[in-house]
């Protein structure tokens, strides 16, 4: 067990407020129901807070909190699959929709398409959806290459075939739009 000062207490509750949207990003990547994001989400960040001790400032913040959420997230996601035969999504509870008023086919129909949207992301290879998720929080090649551990050049592959699969996977939804 490691001991966290206070200096990397205050330094671990300044990350959550700057980053927690990067880490929601990762968790809608690979959990798909509301509980197993939460469960996603607290197990990043307890491992964010049992792995500052360890961080050296070698890298940017941005880098090192990405590679420990997606690092994190694919144990979780490996672990998760062994123990759910399928692939399921919780049903929306009318009662969570009830309260939309006027807009409320058109933020309905969004929610729709982004969760759609995130199901193909989930199709896609581990590595794939990675970089995809890096790419939609508009990093740099050289950013993704260090958070990834590849070359810049490799970045680039990977990225071009994962948005081929992603736009096929996406053509019916295109299609419907």
């Amino acid at each position: 067990m490691c001991v966290v000062t206070d200096k990397q207490e205050n330094l671990f509750r300044a990350w959550f407020d700057r980053y927690k949207n990067l880490i929601f990003k990762v968790v809608n990547t690979y959990a798909a129901s509301p509980e197993d994001q939460d469960d996603l989400f607290q197990e990043i960040l307890l491992q964010l807070w049992s792995s500052i001790p360890g961080f050296q400032r070698k890298s940017k913040e941005t880098t090192w909190i990405y590679r420990v959420a997606l690092n994190t997230a694919l144990v979780w996601k490996r672990t998760e699959s062994r123990k759910r035969k399928r692939f399921r999504r919780d049903i929306l509870d009318i009662q969570e929709i009830s309260h939309i008023k006027d807009n409320g086919d058109e933020l309905f129909r969004n929610k729709q398409i982004l969760d759609q949207v995130y199901d193909s992301i989930r199709q896609l290879p581990k590595s794939e959806s990675s970089i995809v998720l890096l790419y939609l929080d508009d990093l740099s090649y050289e950013e993704m290459a260090a958070i990834l551990g590849i070359s810049k050049s490799n970045v680039g592959v990977r990225l071009n075939r994962a948005k081929k699969k992603l736009a096929q996977l996406l053509k019916g939804l295109i299609d419907d739009l």
